[in-house]
């Protein structure tokens, strides 16, 4: 497995500012995490949108038009189908591009959530927002978000992970300088 490394570092008030670099090998196990979490939520959007667009209801309809318990129309079903490719189109990609898009989106539905709770028995509610469609957008929001965090984001990251050697450059760079002195010993004595 290749390693990442930190790309570069620059000082600030009281320590060290780390830049992280952005690259994660292509076969890294945390680019699975974000990218099943991306298939899964994408693959679930892709089916709500069409099976939206196989009632036609019109697109801008607040009738009571459900699919899978959760209130639709057009306009939601399209939008649910767009955002499920784009999800698509991060699990291809995989790595870091899909955990940020994920963490990204994530903010999104959640946004949309408290936008949608706002909406409800109003007449702007032109996505035919439920109770239901604003829990479903919680829901949504903070898996999407926990997929792209996972491994990134924790006080107790395992030190072979490329977020906490980018975080802790010192001590990584100790921990690898240890590394090879004990590899150099095994080899010179045996």
């Amino acid at each position: 497995m290749a390693s990442t490394h930190v790309q570069g570092t620059s000082q600030r008030k009281g320590g060290i500012r780390v830049v992280l670099d952005e690259h994660l090998p292509v076969d890294h196990r945390l680019s699975q995490v974000y990218r099943i979490g991306a298939g899964v939520m994408g693959l679930i959007l892709v089916a709500f949108g069409i099976l939206g667009l196989t009632r036609n209801i019109g697109f801008f309809d607040i009738g009571d038009s459900t699919v899978a318990g959760l209130s639709t129309n057009g306009a939601l079903s399209v939008l649910s189908i767009l955002v499920g490719l784009l999800l698509f189109v991060g699990m291809v990609i995989g790595g870091n591009f899909a955990s940020t898009l994920n963490m990204v989106l994530g903010i999104l539905f959640i946004l949309n959530g408290f936008i949608g709770l706002g909406m409800l028995d109003t007449e702007i509610n032109f996505l035919n927002f439920k109770i239901q469609n604003v829990i479903f957008s919680f829901v949504v929001g903070i898996l999407l978000m926990w997929f792209g965090m996972y491994g990134r984001v924790g006080s107790a990251l395992p030190h072979d992970n490329p977020y906490w050697k980018a975080r802790h450059p010192d001590e990584a760079a100790a921990e690898e300088r240890l590394r090879r002195e004990r590899r150099g010993a095994a080899g010179s004595g045996g």
